[in-house]
């Protein structure tokens, strides 16, 4: 095992899930998003985390394949629109696409199997997404081809952390788009607009369905959510110091000599670094040691980093390096020191970094 360990708790996700279900009430159903190795958790492999839940929402194919082949028995829902080349598989697997293009619905229809989709608005977002005077030529195929199975309709927000008026009108085009839909199908079992920052901030009496993403995980979806739920962070990274010296004034640490000592310094090498998601930015960032802050110093390389302990007593080799521990260092300290979002962070921790589980 490697001395670098990102801590999952497994407890603390839970806790969370049932702080979300209480904040939307009993009536709406819990599409946990454990896509990206459920933001890099890991806890997509943990089935006890969210088998008891009827949806679950991935990103891809193999990511559907993955937890259907670990023993998840209820629906999965592919939120972005798959390849065509992933049709088969997701037939197989009984797997959930989302639809948003009408190439790709026609290669369902070709299939004359049965397959079951939710159809993706265009409401504002820009990415991907049905326009609203596309959607009755959508609903007529579905019909047309009762193998096709229409389970779920939804929309994705933009601006849902910043701009009430904004997400008011993507609202509205939703429920007009849904309207028209209506008309066609009466038993729609899915309809979600919010994923975390529209679960906190709107509601929407068209939908039965939330999607929780970042939030799940304990963290900030936008500045002030810890203040509307109680959220509990789910991970810690961390690490043991490799190796401790001293160097003297005039020595540099690191590539391009960024560092260079004004006195007797002692450092210590951390082995975590950018090819494990320790960000080349994170440069002068604090991390915590034995009760203490410490600074990175020099650039941070492809495996470690260093950092100064010469005001820490009795630093060693094996002792226990936080980037964050939720307490003294939290993630989102980290993703601003690198000018970027909670959900990169995290979601970029290396598949060389192993996964405990408290």
């Amino acid at each position: 095992m490697r001395n670098a360990v990102l801590e999952v708790d497994l407890k603390a996700f839970k806790d969370n899930l049932k702080n979300i279900q209480d904040f939307v009430g009993e009536d709406i159903i819990l599409m946990p998003v454990i896509k990206a190795s459920g933001y890099g958790t890991y806890i997509n492999t943990k089935l006890e985390a969210y088998k008891d839940f009827k949806i679950v929402a991935v990103a891809m194919a193999e990511e559907a394949n993955f937890i259907r082949n670990l023993g998840y028995k209820g629906d999965i829902l592919i939120l972005n629109q798959p390849d065509i080349n992933d049709i088969d598989e997701i037939i197989k697997q009984n797997v959930t696409s989302g639809v948003s293009e009408m190439s790709f619905l026609k290669r369902l229809v070709e299939t004359k199997q049965e397959c079951k989709i939710h159809l993706e608005l265009e409401t504002g977002m820009g990415r991907t997404g049905i326009k609203y005077e596309d959607v009755e030529t959508f609903c007529y195929t579905i019909k047309q081809n009762p193998f096709i199975k229409l389970e779920g309709v939804y929309t994705h927000f933009s601006v849902a952390d910043s701009d009430e008026n904004y997400t008011k009108e993507q609202i509205e085009r939703f429920n007009k788009g849904l309207e028209v839909i209506e008309k066609y199908f009466d038993d729609i079992k899915y309809i979600h607009t919010s994923a975390s920052n529209g679960i906190l901030n709107f509601e929407n009496n068209k939908c039965n369905t939330a999607r929780p993403g970042i939030i799940m995980y304990g963290y900030e979806s936008f500045k002030g959510a810890y203040g509307k739920l109680d959220l509990k962070p789910t991970s810690k990274l961390k690490a043991r110091i490799n190796f401790v010296k001293t160097i003297e004034k005039g020595d540099s640490v690191s590539y391009g000599r960024l560092f260079i000592a004004d006195k007797t310094t002692k450092v210590a090498t951390v082995p975590l670094g950018y090819a494990d998601g320790i960000r080349r930015s994170m440069t002068g960032a604090k991390v915590f040691v034995n009760g203490h802050t410490a600074k990175i110093i020099g650039r941070v390389c492809m495996d470690s980093f260093m950092i100064d302990v010469t005001d820490i007593p009795e630093v060693k080799v094996g002792d226990e390096v936080y980037i964050w521990d939720n307490d003294h260092i939290t993630l989102d300290e980290v993703a601003e020191k690198c000018d970027t979002i909670n959900y990169e962070i995290l979601s970029c921790i290396s598949n060389r970094v192993p996964r405990k589980f408290i």
